[in-house]
């Protein structure tokens, strides 16, 4: 059986452990890639394995939920902090890396939502 090598563009937000939508094996790719996003409890679930756009729909919500608790970390960092005994400097670091992790998981976030549309995508062509 030949499979057919349709390539979808793919934007920037596309990751790069995901194969393009169409080739060979990149639902399998996008499964795995999903599944790290998530716990390792959820990524065992079968349901979440047989269906990988319920993967996705839960990597969205995880993710979304890291968002949040990274932007509480960082809004509540400066009162915080220093009642813990920590020194200005590492508080600053401290700082700098919250809105870092920030910055990394809304491209992951929209990573997930490209994966999303196209897993979408080729169930409904199916």
């Amino acid at each position: 059986m030949i499979m057919p090598t349709t390539t979808t563009r793919t934007g920037p937000d596309w990751p790069c452990q995901v194969k393009s939508p169409g080739s060979y094996d990149w639902e399998r790719s996008a499964t795995k890639w999903l599944r790290e996003l998530v716990p390792a409890r959820y990524a065992s679930y079968p349901a979440l394995l047989r269906h990988p756009v319920l993967l996705a729909r839960h990597a969205h919500i995880q993710v979304q939920q890291e968002i949040r608790v990274a932007r509480t970390a960082l809004q509540t960092a400066r009162a915080d902090l220093p009642r813990l005994g920590l020194a200005e400097s590492v508080i600053e670091h401290t700082i700098r890396l919250y809105a870092a992790e920030i910055m990394q998981l809304q491209h992951i976030a929209r990573s997930v939502r490209a994966v999303t549309e196209a897993l979408v995508e080729h169930t409904s062509g199916r």
